[in-house]
């Protein structure tokens, strides 16, 4: 798993900035020191995911471990997990 500025693959972030003000994503991949691709499962899908600032997140200390997995055994996962993951983590 690569890491920024202490965001990895599968973690959850917040965003605090732009349209999508407060929304919660999972981070599918890591572009660069700047830049990472976030899916929400809802409106931004793993075919189209969101092209962010890492300066516009804001970190949770939480990763899904079955979005991480699967990403790691070279297995796409589907919306559906990324919405599941992120229902369980705004239920807390």
């Amino acid at each position: 798993m690569e890491s920024t500025k202490g965001l990895v693959v599968g973690q959850f972030v917040k965003s605090k900035a732009g349209r999508d003000h407060d929304r919660l994503f999972l981070i599918l991949d890591i572009i660069d020191e700047n830049f990472v691709l976030l899916v929400d499962g809802n409106l931004r899908k793993i075919d189209s995911p969101k092209l962010k600032k890492v300066r516009h997140l804001v970190k949770i200390n939480q990763i899904s471990t079955a979005f991480s997995e699967a990403l790691e055994a070279g297995i796409k996962p589907d919306d559906s997990l990324v919405k599941r993951e992120i229902d369980k983590l705004q239920q807390v």
